[in-house]
């Protein structure tokens, strides 16, 4: 018996093709598994690369408009800003380079708050950036940070490690000490920054919640924001008499004007949450210094310039945790990953020698 047994096991003919073993079966999904992150490992750094580009120059740009240019209305900024960015979603829709649904009567009730809290994130941010220092932007946007760690827990239900808490503590104490010897202190531009940090905080925490719904997605929650809140901007810009000072503006007759204008409301970037929050943190500092010979309305104070470092250094550790966190969960979900395509394999593994066994005794003759 066992001879017999023994001839059916003998190695394939030439002709016969072998199957693949279950280690080179591992082999070839493992490669399959990494291939496609060193593939797009140029891609990211390209991203990563643009944004921080973009990210700085945005803010230098709408700095250049509205205090070097003198550009007399924020708010004409901000609806230039949302027009391209319905023009440019929209016309990227038509081209199939991104998805989301079309337009119904119930999309407004579905995202309420978000484009009240988007044009009040828009108008406040550019109405900041008017008025302060570069500086003192970054240093109090960095209460965002707190508000969103508040509103997260309350209405998102997250915890926070005691690290990330004490990060967060030391930006709201550099903030404070140079918000309180800050010798070019604006009234009207605290509360604008402070206003902007509430909304830039609660369109976040509620972008999160909205995300869900079937069909949307980001590109889509983007550009119906700015779709539906876009008129009654106008209107409201209309009737104080922002929107006639605008028009009537004659830095419109010089090119370079028109040039920072059209980058202004143009530029954006896309790029996930780790290297936003790494490469965002290198910007904020290269803001923070450079800003101090831009715009020529920063005042240097000893406490001033000790209180930007305090924050500047906690939003450093407050990223390097932050991406250390996120780094951690993606190394645990890689391993995880890896660990299914092994129990796969060696699954696949016993089902073809249990099938070889099958197929054995099928053919073998009666004893």
């Amino acid at each position: 018996m066992s001879r017999r047994t023994s001839s059916f096991t003998s190695p394939p003919s030439p002709s016969s093709p072998s199957p693949p073993s279950s280690s080179s079966a591992a082999s070839a999904s493992f490669s399959s598994l990494h291939a496609a992150p060193r593939g797009g490992q140029l891609v990211k750094l390209i991203s990563a690369v643009f944004y921080a580009v973009s990210s700085f120059l945005i803010i230098v740009i709408n700095k250049t408009v509205l205090t070097n240019y003198r550009f007399p209305s924020y708010t004409f900024l901000g609806i230039g800003q949302m027009a391209f960015t319905i023009i440019i979603l929209y016309l990227a829709k038509v081209c199939k380079a991104v998805s989301f649904q079309d337009f119904d009567k119930s999309l407004p009730v579905k995202i309420f708050p978000l484009p009240l809290l988007y044009v009040g994130n828009h108008v406040t941010g550019l109405g900041s950036t008017k008025k302060l220092s570069l500086p003192m932007f970054t240093v109090l946007r960095k209460f965002t940070i707190l508000l969103t760690m508040i509103l997260e827990s309350k209405i998102l239900r997250k915890t926070f490690s005691p690290q990330l808490v004490c990060s967060v503590l030391a930006i709201v104490f550099g903030a404070l000490i140079a918000a309180s010897s800050d010798l070019a202190f604006d009234a009207e531009g605290y509360t604008f920054v402070l206003l902007n940090d509430v909304f830039t905080a609660a369109s976040g925490v509620y972008t999160k919640k909205k995300l869900g719904i079937e069909g949307l997605g980001k590109y889509g929650l983007l550009f119906y924001n700015a779709f539906i809140i876009i008129i009654p901007t106008i209107l409201a810009s209309a009737y104080t008499g922002d929107l006639e000072k605008a028009i009537m503006f004659k830095g419109w007759l010089s090119l370079s004007f028109i040039v920072y204008f059209l980058l202004s409301c143009a530029m954006g970037h896309y790029n996930s949450a780790l290297t936003t929050t790494v490469i965002g943190a290198i910007k904020n500092v290269a803001v923070a210094y450079i800003g101090m010979f831009i715009g020529g309305d920063y005042v240097f104070s000893w406490p001033n310039f000790i209180g930007l470092n305090i924050c500047i250094s906690g939003g450093l550790v407050y990223s390097y945790l932050t991406f250390h966190g996120g780094s951690s969960a993606q190394t645990a979900n890689q391993e995880e990953g890896k660990l299914r395509v092994h129990v796969v394999e060696e699954d696949r593994a016993e089902k073809s020698q249990f099938s070889d066994v099958l197929t054995l005794q099928s053919v073998r003759p009666a004893v």
